[in-house]
């Protein structure tokens, strides 16, 4: 495991707390959850057992009254939200984010895995060194796609301290610039390579940036190294059932979906007219409906269901997770 820099923040959002100091007001509990609406729960009840619908992380303060009861914040939440989050009805997965930015160890996922529970699946994304061919902020491309470090420092920590709680572990590439067909065919066989590589036994998913990626080669390419391809929702991509068309989605594998970014905005555009992700700013039917379908299609198929949903997708998250399972559920043909 590389060594972290005294000034990265856990996955927790730790802090260090001056000895001595005490709040004025009574201190807010992170841990506490809100009040769920009674159409939420009988909803949870309905939901087919194998869909795992989540938010892309757990820590925003907006979310009082929608997921937790109390005014936290982000770093209160953090440390200790997760165990409110997952008593949610319709949380049953969420995304590690915070791993792109670095690797984690073994116990900092352990401890994650100690706040859900039995059923609950966690989406973790692999550090960026392993999907960035570019260096980075002082860093190397020493680490892109090479599957060793991949191994010691992503997928054995994530798949041994989350243990049965290890869902989808995502290789997520960023557009990549691939100047023409060779270039593409070149990262192809890297990451063909990369994937036959790893170690066996996680679910693993990868997802692309780049449109021109998006075709039978790849798809083959997936089935063969048995991983599941990651649909996203986001603007440098087709719509996801273009991308499980040409994908050609095997048939045996379990479906990962991200609802990520709504095609009209900047990914900071969108946060900053979001924010604080309260409420549904910008809905998105066509997608929700389209995830909908495909998630009902695995779920027919016998197979389980990823779909993480980030708050710039429509402004709230998990405002977007009930609409989409109540469109799963096809509650009064909503996702006719």
């Amino acid at each position: 495991m590389a060594a972290r820099d005294d000034d990265t923040p856990s996955l927790f959002g730790d802090a260090i707390e001056l000895p001595g100091a005490r709040s004025a007001r009574p201190r807010a509990d992170p841990s506490a959850a809100a009040a769920y609406e009674a159409t939420v729960i009988a909803l949870g009840t309905q939901l087919p057992a194998h869909v795992h619908l989540g938010t892309s992380s757990w820590s925003f303060p907006g979310w009082r009254g929608v997921v937790y009861r109390d005014a936290c914040t982000e770093t209160g939440l953090a440390r200790d939200g997760l165990t409110a989050y997952a008593r949610h009805p319709l949380f049953r997965s969420v995304g590690v984010d915070k791993t792109y930015y670095r690797p984690a160890p073994r116990e900092e996922f352990a401890r994650l895995a100690g706040q859900v529970p039995a059923g609950f699946r966690f989406l973790v994304k692999a550090w960026r060194g392993l999907v960035e061919p570019e260096p980075f902020g002082g860093g190397s491309s020493a680490a892109f796609l090479n599957a060793a470090i991949a191994r010691r420092e992503f997928v054995e920590p994530a798949f041994d301290g989350l243990g049965e709680k290890c869902g989808p572990l995502l290789f997520q590439f960023p557009p990549m610039r691939l100047a023409d067909a060779r270039a593409a065919r070149e990262f192809l066989a890297a990451l063909k390579v990369f994937l036959h590589a790893l170690p066996r036994g996680p679910l693993y998913a990868v997802e692309v940036r780049n449109h021109s990626l998006v075709g039978p080669e790849l798809g083959d390419l997936f089935a063969e190294a048995g991983v599941s391809p990651c649909l996203t929702v986001h603007p440098t991509m087709p719509d996801v059932e273009t991308q499980s068309r040409e994908l050609a989605l095997d048939p045996t594998r379990p479906l990962v979906m991200r609802w990520m970014l709504r095609g009209n905005h900047r990914y900071d555009e969108a946060k900053d007219l979001y924010a604080p992700f309260d409420r549904l700013v910008e809905p998105d039917d066509t997608s929700r409906d389209a995830l909908a379908r495909l998630a009902r299609a695995a779920v027919t198929a016998g197979l389980g269901a990823w779909v993480i949903v980030n708050n710039k997708a429509e402004g709230s998250s998990p405002r977007s997770v009930e609409r989409l399972a109540r469109a799963i559920v096809d509650i009064d043909g909503a996702g006719a």
